[in-house]
């Protein structure tokens, strides 16, 4: 699989992420084969993780620690206040079986109200930098839900890495992602995409045929290579997989046959997009 720089770190990471919701609910031993897989048939070195992903911690922990020292792993908090911060990374570095964070992130930033509330006076800013300083994290980062509250953090502080929705159906229907995609290459930070594969929202009352995602994904190979085709074609270093291994062998399969997208690529996904509920709607 390719590898990208990921911003100003000096890092090359793989272009598929391993997103840690692939463990949740999973025996160790599947959790060890899916890293094992991860690690040696499709070459990925960039692991993510977070404490609200239910076990995913207890479970990836173990199983990615014969490799802890050949892959770059990023965790997140989704504490807004030092003290919280403080005690959730200590917690999810134990649990990790490791002494440092690649990158540590402040998780699913929405509101100006929890920006406001992580760059003021004992907000977890603090525990970030501190944390950076005594070597338990090496670079420093957010995820963010909303392009208002990414825009507000990326003014505010240089953090290294963004994780962000950057998804081909509320980017091409609802203009989601754009701006904070041009802010973030400006700032020449790392940039994660979330939601690579993600379709649409669940209907009311449907049937949810993948427990571990928020949203309906992509229902076919062909969806899936499209929508991989379209995330990887934008200056990102590195899609994040869904929670189900069958999507995560998509992603990696469409990101090893991946080329730069086509006009015409981009007019098929544009028209899918057109009657689609989409995750992020605006307006």
């Amino acid at each position: 699989m390719d590898k990208r720089s990921l911003g100003k770190t000096g890092e090359m990471l793989s272009i598929v992420g391993f997103g840690g919701i692939l463990v949740m609910n999973e025996t160790a031993e599947h959790s060890a084969a899916f890293v094992a897989e991860a690690v040696n048939q499709w070459g990925i070195n960039y692991f993510d993780v977070a404490p609200s992903y239910g076990n995913a911690e207890e479970m990836l922990g173990p199983a990615l620690e014969p490799y802890r020292s050949g892959v770059f792993l990023a965790c997140k908090t989704g504490k807004r206040d030092a003290a919280g911060a403080e005690e959730e990374l200590n917690r999810s570095l134990k649990r990790m079986r490791t002494d440092h964070f690649d990158t540590y992130q402040l998780h699913a930033v929405t509101t100006l109200e929890d920006v406001a509330k992580i760059m003021g006076p004992g907000g977890a800013l603090e525990t970030f930098v501190k944390a950076r300083e005594a070597g338990k994290v090496r670079f420093l980062g957010f995820s963010a839900h909303s392009e208002a509250a990414a825009l507000a953090l990326m003014a505010q502080f240089d953090f290294d890495t963004i994780l962000f929705p950057f998804n081909w159906s509320s980017w091409l229907k609802e203009g989601f992602g754009p701006a904070v995609m041009t802010r973030a290459v400006e700032k020449e930070m790392g940039i994660f995409a979330l939601k690579t594969l993600a379709k649409r929202a669940w209907a009311e009352g449907e049937e949810h045929d993948w427990s571990k995602t928020w949203y309906k994904p992509v229902e076919t190979y062909e969806e899936a290579r499209l929508a991989t085709r379209f995330t990887l074609s934008q200056p990102v270093t590195a899609g994040v997989s869904p929670g189900h291994i069958e999507l995560f062998r998509w992603l990696c399969q469409a990101a090893v046959e991946f080329q730069p997208i086509t006009a015409e690529e981009l007019a098929t996904l544009r028209t899918w997009a057109a009657d689609l509920k989409t995750i992020f709607p605006q307006g």
